[in-house]
C-alpha cells in the first residue's frame, strides 16, 4: 500500500517552515465600502527578482455585492498533521476560504492550477452557516486538525446580538458541519481564536456583536465598558469552556490572539485596542500558571497629544490620537512581535525572546490620523489609514501590511477617505530593526479603488499555520 502523499507546505515544525522556499505571491482581499462594485481577491507579486514586483498580477471578483471581504484562510495547513488517522491523500493547502463579514457568504477560491488567477469553485451561503452552525458574520478562520475553524461575531441570521462563536467546516467539501462549542460557559462576544495544539487548548478573544460595530465605534458603549475585555480558554478536542480571564473593563477590545508557534508552549499575546482610562493601547501575555490561565499587560503604548482641529469628530474632545492597536503578528520563530498602531500610523517591532519582558527593537511610521506620513517611494503623497493587517514571512525577514481596518471604522477615523495601499518592510536578522522597501508600494490604482485588508502569503505565513512538532 502506497504512503499518503503529503503537501510539502504542511511543515512539521516552525524551523522547517522557515527553511522552505520564500513566498512569491501574496493574496490580498479588496472590498468596496459603497457596495457598488464587486469585492475581489487580488494577487500581488512579491518576488523581488520579478519584472512585476510590487504589482497586482491577478484579480478574482466574487459574485456578491457588499460582502466586505475581511479575514480569510487556507482550507488545510500544517495543523492537519496533528489529526491521527486523517486521510491525507489529496489534502493540500490549495483553497482559500474567503468570508464576507457583512454578507456571511463564504467564497471558495482554487489557487491551482494558476496561483495568479484563483478561480471561484463554490459559494457557501450565509443561510447555510446560520442553519448548520447557528452563527453569522464570519470573521476569522484557521485551518485546524479536524477541519476549518471559523469564528463568527453574530448569532443566527437576523440575530445581531449573538452569542458569537466558532463554526466547524469540512477541509475538503467546505460544508458547514456544526457549531464547534459543546459548552460555551459565560462566553458571549467573539472575535479571534487559535490554539496550543499539544496542550489541547483553544484561546478566544472578544470584539462586539454586529450591532456594536456596524456603524463604527460607539462612544457610549466604549465608555460603558461594553465591548469585549476578556480571554476564554477551551478544551480544543471537546469544545468545552474552561476559564474566562477578564483583563478589566477599561481594556476594551482584545482582538488578535497570537499563541507561541511551539506546539508545547503555554503562552501567547493578544493586542488590546484601547484603554478608556487614557486612550492607550496595550499588548498582554497569557500564560499557564499551575492549574489556571493568567494574563498580564507587558506593553503599553500611550496616546499622542494632537491639535483638535486635526482630529476627526470622535477624537476632538480628547485632544489626542489613540494608537488603536488593531493587529499583532508573532514571527514563526517566536522572536519578534509586530504591533500595528492604526491610529498613530506606526508599525512597532518588539523582541520577545523573553515573552514576559518585550523590548522595542524597531519602528516605522506610515499614514496616521494626524501625521499622514508618506511612503519613501512617494514622499509627496500624504497617506491615510495606517499599518493595519500585518503579515510576516515564514523566515521572518519580510513584513507586509495594508491600511484598511473595517469600512465604517475607516470612515469614522479617516472621514476624508482612507484610500488603499500596501507596504513591505525588511526585518534585520539578529537584533531586530526595520527598513522600508522603497520598490514595493502597490496603492489605489493597482487595487482599482477598492480598500485592502488581510494578506496571506503563498506557502504559509506567520499567522496561518500552527505546527505539530518541536
Amino acid at each position: 500500500m502506497s504512503e499518503p502523499r503529503i503537501d510539502p507546505t504542511f511543515y512539521r515544525s516552525a524551523a522547517e517552515a522557515a527553511a522552505a522556499p520564500p513566498e512569491e505571491l501574496a493574496y490580498v482581499v479588496a472590498f468596496d465600502r459603497a457596495a457598488r462594485r464587486h469585492d475581489a481577491m487580488t494577487v500581488v507579486d512579491v518576488n523581488p527578482d520579478s519584472g512585476t514586483y510590487g504589482r497586482v498580477v491577478g484579480w478574482t471578483d466574487v459574485p456578491g455585492m457588499g460582502d466586505e471581504l475581511h479575514h480569510f484562510g487556507w482550507n488545510a495547513c500544517s495543523s492537519a498533521l496533528k489529526h491521527e488517522g486523517h486521510d491525507m491523500n489529496g489534502l493540500a493547502r490549495r483553497y482559500l476560504l474567503v468570508p464576507g463579514l457583512r454578507s456571511s457568504n463564504i467564497y471558495v477560491l482554487d489557487t491551482v492550477p494558476d496561483p495568479r488567477n484563483p478561480s471561484l469553485v463554490k459559494t457557501v451561503s450565509g443561510k447555510s452557516l446560520s442553519e448548520n452552525a447557528g452563527y453569522s458574520r464570519p470573521h476569522t478562520m484557521h485551518c485546524g486538525p479536524d477541519g476549518v475553524f471559523l469564528t463568527c461575531i453574530g448569532g443566527p441570521e437576523g440575530d445581531d446580538d449573538g452569542p458569537g462563536g466558532v463554526a466547524l467546516l469540512d477541509h475538503g467539501t467546505f460544508e458547514v458541519l456544526r457549531a464547534w462549542e459543546t459548552d460555551r460557559g459565560p462566553q458571549h462576544l467573539h472575535y479571534d481564536a487559535w490554539w496550543h495544539l499539544n496542550r489541547n487548548v483553544l484561546v478566544s478573544s472578544e470584539w462586539g456583536s454586529p450591532s456594536m460595530i456596524e456603524d463604527g465605534l460607539v462612544p457610549e458603549l466604549l465608555l460603558g465598558g461594553e465591548y469585549g475585555h476578556a480571554l476564554h480558554f477551551w478544551d480544543l478536542e471537546q469544545g468545552r469552556h474552561q476559564q474566562r480571564v477578564d483583563l478589566g473593563s477599561q481594556y476594551q477590545m482584545p482582538l488578535e490572539v497570537r499563541p507561541s508557534h511551539d506546539p508545547d508552549a503555554a503562552w501567547g499575546f493578544v493586542g488590546v485596542v484601547i484603554s478608556t482610562e487614557d486612550l492607550s493601547a496595550s499588548v498582554w501575555r497569557w500564560f499557564h500558571d499551575g492549574d489556571e490561565w493568567k494574563a498580564e499587560k507587558v506593553v503599553t503604548i500611550p496616546a499622542e497629544p494632537a491639535d483638535p482641529d486635526r482630529l476627526p469628530p470622535a477624537l476632538k474632545p480628547f485632544s489626542a490620537v489613540p494608537p488603536l492597536v488593531t493587529d499583532i503578528d508573532l514571527s514563526v520563530d517566536d522572536r519578534f512581535l509586530y504591533v500595528s498602531c492604526w491610529g498613530t500610523g506606526e508599525l512597532k517591532q518588539f523582541d520577545v525572546s523573553d515573552p514576559a519582558h518585550p523590548v522595542e527593537s524597531g519602528s516605522v511610521r506610515m499614514g496616521g490620523i494626524v501625521e499622514r506620513t508618506s511612503h519613501p517611494a512617494r514622499p509627496d503623497v500624504p497617506l491615510a489609514g495606517g499599518p493595519q493587517m500585518v503579515e510576516v514571512s515564514r523566515d521572518g525577514r519580510r513584513v507586509y501590511f495594508t491600511n484598511s481596518l473595517y469600512g465604517s471604522w475607516d470612515d469614522q477615523f479617516y472621514p476624508d477617505g482612507v484610500g488603499a495601499w500596501m507596504a513591505k518592510l525588511d526585518a534585520e536578522p539578529g537584533g531586530g530593526g526595520l527598513s522600508v522597501d522603497e520598490r514595493f508600494f502597490p496603492k489605489g490604482e493597482e487595487f482599482r479603488g477598492l480598500r485592502v485588508h488581510q494578506i496571506r502569503l503563498q506557502g504559509g505565513d506567520a499567522s496561518s499555520d500552527s505546527y505539530c512538532y518541536r
